[in-house]
């Protein structure tokens, strides 16, 4: 029952994180099961799994609240569901001692990215650095290469898809994520049907999915409302720091280190990533108090 209840938390905020970011569910789920001990493979294929109902509330919310692009949906979605299933192929045949310090390694670095990219908001609104639309020939790419991190990592559909629409496709921030939300519902179950495929139904943790989909599904149209009036940069670095935090604790275990390095290691990492919070949220004030003056 305490696992239960621990998971649906897990999944309520990681769904949360999500909904209003286009971007978290899966990496930081993912990074919080590989240091509980789960073999990448049975995590990332529970993880989607569960993501079936979570993106098909969060997918249904964000279009209720007009959030999607319906042009970029399917030019997004049917690459990415392609890429995904080959990715769980992949990850379901590697053994998952071997692989896990690499998922680790690879989520460390969409975490950092992640930090570093909501830290270099110039502006609260919106992220746009180009009004020429994104063509099919950029766009295939993209969501082919976000469905196979997202399968091999347990997560990289948003962090891939959502920073890149942002900076170069000439619509609004909460459209960008409410399409890439939606959009991950098809390439979550093409994922999902490749482990099921690879896997088997022997090898998901049912606990584990059942306790994502209560929570997630409770988060997601709570997720969709707040995207509207969350400030972005400040749940991003709250989100991409967890990530780091969670995976640098899986590398030390493969390297290991003394008792002291691993408290310096860990200190230090602490005090950025509350230094980086401060930041984001002074950041956010001036952003604010910047549009408030270029209104009057």
């Amino acid at each position: 029952m305490n696992k239960l209840l621990i998971f649906a938390l897990v999944g309520f905020f990681t769904q949360l994180i999500d909904g209003a970011l286009g971007m978290g569910f899966g990496l930081t789920s993912s990074s919080i099961l590989l240091t509980y001990g789960l073999a990448p493979a049975v995590a990332s294929a529970s993880i989607h799994m569960a993501q079936v109902a979570t993106t098909a509330a969060s997918g249904f919310s964000h279009f209720k609240f007009g959030n999607v692009d319906r042009r970029l949906v399917l030019k997004l979605a049917l690459p990415g569901a392609v890429s995904a299933f080959f990715g769980a192929a992949l990850l379901s045949r590697i053994p998952g001692e071997t692989i896990r310090p690499y998922i680790s390694v690879f989520l460390l670095g969409l975490g950092i990215y992640i930090v570093v990219r909501f830290l270099s908001l110039n502006r609260n609104k919106t992220l746009n650095k180009s009004d020429k639309p994104l063509n099919k020939r950029f766009i295939y790419p993209l969501g082919f290469v976000g469905g196979f991190l997202d399968s091999i990592g347990g997560g990289g559909w948003g962090p891939v898809n959502t920073p890149v629409l942002l900076s170069r496709e000439k619509i609004e921030p909460r459209k960008v994520i409410g399409t890439v939300d939606t959009s991950e519902f098809i390439v979550t179950i093409s994922a999902t049907l490749g482990f099921l495929t690879f896997l088997g139904w022997e090898q998901f943790s049912w606990l584990l999915v059942f306790a994502f989909i209560i929570g997630g599904v409770i988060a997601a149209p709570l997720a969709a409302w707040l995207v509207r009036i969350m400030p972005p940069l400040v749940l991003g670095v709250l989100a991409g720091g967890f990530i780091i935090l969670t995976n640098v604790r899986t590398i030390m275990i493969t390297v290991p280190l003394n008792s002291t390095g691993t408290i310096l290691i860990y200190s230090l990492l602490t005090a950025g990533y509350i230094l980086a919070i401060v930041h984001s949220v002074k950041k956010y004030v001036k952003l604010k108090r910047t549009d408030l003056r270029s209104q009057t």
